[in-house]
């Protein structure tokens, strides 16, 4: 099957990110991990912000709650609209756009900026790391989330996929409504890029490093709170952090 050729973008997709991703315990985890790599990483004061493929709307709806101004760019119109209805009350603007956009229709500098599960969708994700760059204020802070290439490999070996990794073959082909990134990336390749831009890395931090190895995907609520605070604990604490399903990026533009 030949693989798609263009950035994925999940028009007609929100009930399926909204059902079977957030509503279950991935989802949830997934947020929760994120909220707490910032919050103990990257300093926030209500400071104005821009999301960069928000989504939903729910880092945005957090920020929001927390007293900054947000930004919201995302390509698929069903998505925005929940969005709006999130944030309806909130300080918040929307734009129908994409990353590549990102210097027409919400211009920075910003001081703080939020890519999460973005890159991995894109055909040029270096390309997408040199744009949220020129758009980041001296100072200010970039919070990234990527879909991590060696918890691909360690999610499939564990389910036995095994020919699929000795072949290489664990990318997605961007097709019909499956959730396996186009462009899954390793940690050595993000770091050399951001540096390449000029921007330091302050923390990375494992999101999910324990919950997709698990035979049980939807444990039960005290198992659930068990696994939060193991998923807290070793969030970054070496190897443990390289496996996560995903990796957060703290990062900072030097003044």
């Amino acid at each position: 099957m030949q693989r798609i050729t263009t950035d994925r973008h999940f028009i007609g997709m929100a009930d399926k990110f909204e059902n079977a991703l957030y509503n279950h315990a991935r989802g949830r985890l997934r947020l929760a991990m994120l909220t707490h790599a910032i919050e103990s990483s990257i300093p926030l004061h209500n400071q104005p912000l821009v999301d960069v493929g928000a989504g939903l709307g729910q880092m945005a709806h957090w920020a929001a709650e927390r007293g900054h101004p947000v930004t919201l760019l995302e390509p698929a119109e069903d998505m925005l609209a929940r969005a709006r209805q999130r944030l309806a009350g909130y300080d918040a603007r929307f734009h129908q756009s994409d990353l590549q956009a990102l210097a027409e229709r919400a211009p920075g500098p910003w001081p703080l900026i939020f890519c999460h599960a973005v890159l991995e969708w894109l055909i040029e994700p270096r390309a997408a790391i040199e744009t949220l760059a020129q758009q980041l204020a001296p100072g200010g802070w970039l919070s990234l989330m990527v879909f991590n290439e060696a918890g691909l490999v360690m999610s499939n070996v564990v389910k036995g996929n095994l020919e699929r990794v000795l072949d290489g073959n664990l990318a997605g082909y961007g097709r019909r409504k499956r959730l396996t990134p186009i462009a899954p990336l390793r940690h050595e390749q993000v770091v050399e890029w951001l540096h390449a831009v000029g921007l330091e890395v302050r923390d990375v931090t494992g999101i999910r490093v324990f919950h997709d190895y698990l035979r049980e995907r939807e444990p039960d609520s005290a198992t659930l709170e068990r696994l939060f605070e193991l998923e807290r604990r070793y969030c970054r604490i070496e190897p443990y952090w390289r496996l996560g399903r995903y990796l957060h990026y703290s990062v900072r533009r030097p003044a």
